[in-house]
């Protein structure tokens, strides 16, 4: 689980390129999901990868936040141009 959470984290930043808009996301959302079952499983086990799961959830809350930032953007950029060609009649 641990090695599907950083894969997912490192795939999403390219998922964009197979699905726009949504392959990206998903794959920061397994990395994230699976990252914290394998650092479950590795707390009740022993086993190693907790580093591995770790950086997998960071990468994939990164990636989500980077998302939501990119969105953001994008309205304030629709409302600042809306207003531009408001007042420039």
């Amino acid at each position: 689980m641990a090695i599907v959470s950083l894969a997912s984290g490192i795939l999403a930043f390219f998922g964009h390129i197979v699905l726009p808009g949504i392959g990206g996301g998903t794959l920061a959302f397994v990395a994230i999901v699976t990252g914290f079952i394998a650092r479950s499983e590795i707390k009740k086990t022993g086993e190693q990868g907790q580093t591995m799961a770790t950086v997998g959830i960071v990468l994939g809350i990164l990636h989500l936040a980077l998302i939501a930032l990119f969105i953001v953007l994008l309205i304030l950029g629709a409302f600042a141009f809306g207003a531009w060609a408001l007042f420039h009649r």
